[in-house]
């Protein structure tokens, strides 16, 4: 059974009725299917208690929220006169071990810590209790779990996010330029660029993105194009004589890495991504235990590349195109460190909080404006191949069913395969099988080309140190 000993003996202990509930999509053993109380059963995230353990110099907090809110950070110290900030890697990882569960589960008195949750907890009919193990749940009546929880204080501090997709793309326009009116002293000008004082595209960038739609344009234009910017084609050759390609001899040219290891559209790709890619500088004091940005950049990119090739020929979507949009899927980070200065450690902040929601959620809530809004419209202005554009705007949404959008859910899914690794920064939601299904991808074949890709993280690690200089 994988409900915690613990756990049972914590409820039982109260005098609490309660049942288990696994999720659809597990198998059950044959233990679990013969006991009485275990149904099969996905409960709605509404429904859900999450435990999240926060910290202030004061000492530790216990918040519970429905699954469907995120934490309003300002709110909740505001009520309470106090600090509080997401535990550390060392620190989270320190207590879930002395609980011997994978993730805290929503049960207070485990950790004897105090207690605040949102009175929308007390509302409901049915509550499912998170316990630590992903798809198991104790299932609590509403009289039950107020008996469960009769030492915990209550405050209103969760906020519901949505998960509607709107695709009136002018709204995305709307939406940055309110957003900057609200958090900055500019004032709005006729066009937008000029609001965000965003850089211009990169000479080099923009020269590339001219060869890529010159049909006469081949290896001779493209190695001199890069080669004008030194440190961008010192970039491409260490990419190219990386061992993660294990090309033979030594790669001394831009030329050589374009006939010899990566080809025509795999190098225009990479070099128009780390071109656009030096505009903005990193940001300070972003999310802790984050994988840095230009690791995800190059996991993302080599991942697209893999998962892309498991799909049948006649089906396949560019190659370029897919492994680009893995490069530059984060842009939006680089953006909103570079707009929002001021806000960028707040929004950090909430993201390290609200874990099990994801940052466009909280970007939304705080700026009224997400990161792939901004970096798709910034992408798009610079006209920037709208397959590209299609796959950041839409990654968080597989059920976008306009133009292009395979490449959409190609990030999606490889991005979320990657996050099971602990490695993206996504969110982990289930995937669908309509989502491979629609783009001719199987899920077996999409899983090994991840698992391809992981085994040379070694490799990764150091292209992606080539990219973006050392990260930690």
């Amino acid at each position: 059974m994988a409900i915690p000993a613990e756990i049972k003996k914590c409820l039982n202990l109260q005098n609490i009725e309660y049942g288990i509930t696994v999720e659809s999509h597990i198998e059950l053993s044959e233990e679990e299917q013969s006991a009485l109380a275990v149904t099969s059963f996905t409960p709605e995230t509404k429904d859900i208690a999450k435990l999240i353990v926060l910290q202030d110099s004061i000492g530790k907090l216990q918040i519970m929220v429905p699954s469907n809110c995120l934490i309003d950070l300002t709110e909740i110290c505001e009520l309470l006169g106090r600090n509080l900030q997401a535990l550390g890697e060392d620190e989270s990882q320190s207590l879930l071990s002395d609980l011997k569960t994978d993730n805290f589960p929503s049960i207070p008195q485990l950790t004897g810590l105090p207690t605040i949750a949102d009175n929308t907890l007390f509302e409901k009919n049915v509550v499912y209790l998170e316990v630590g193990q992903e798809g198991y749940y104790i299932k609590l009546e509403q009289d039950q779990f107020k008996r469960a929880m009769n030492e915990v204080d209550l405050g209103n501090f969760a906020k519901p996010f949505s998960s509607a997709i709107n695709t009136d793309e002018q709204s995305d326009e709307a939406k940055i330029t309110e957003a900057v009116e609200k958090f900055t002293t500019l004032r709005i000008k006729q066009r937008l660029e000029n609001t965000l004082e965003i850089p211009p595209m990169p000479d080099t960038a923009d020269k590339i993105i001219k060869l890529r739609v010159d049909p006469d344009a081949g290896v001779g234009e493209l190695a001199k194009v890069v080669e004008t910017d030194p440190s961008l084609a010192a970039q491409v050759v260490s990419w190219a004589g990386s061992p993660f390609y294990g090309a033979p001899g030594k790669i001394k040219s831009v030329h050589d890495a374009v006939v010899r290891v990566l080809g025509f559209d795999l190098v225009i790709n990479l070099a128009l991504g780390l071109a656009l890619g030096k505009t903005l500088n990193l940001p300070n004091d972003g999310p802790r235990s984050e994988t840095p940005y230009w690791q995800q950049a190059v996991y993302s990119a080599l991942s697209m590349e893999a998962v892309v090739r498991k799909i049948p020929p006649k089906k396949r979507p560019a190659l370029g195109l897919a492994y680009l949009s893995g490069l530059l899927h984060n842009f939006g980070y680089l953006i909103l460190g570079y707009v929002f200065p001021p806000h960028f450690s707040v929004i950090s902040r909430y993201v390290e909080v609200n874990s099990h929601v994801n940052h466009h959620h909280i970007e939304e809530y705080l700026l009224g404006v997400s990161r792939e809004q901004i970096s798709s419209w910034l992408l798009k202005s610079w006209h920037m191949p709208e397959e590209v554009v299609t796959a950041i705007r839409w990654q968080q949404y597989p059920d976008y069913d306009g133009d292009h959008n395979v490449y959409s859910k190609l990030l999606f899914i490889t991005n979320q395969l990657l996050s099971e690794k602990g490695i993206s920064n996504q969110t982990q939601y289930a995937i669908p099988k309509s989502i491979y299904d629609s783009i001719h991808l199987d899920e077996f074949d999409a899983r090994e080309a991840i698992e391809s890709v992981i085994e040379k993280s070694n490799y990764i690690k150091t292209m992606a140190s080539i990219l973006g200089g050392k990260e930690d």
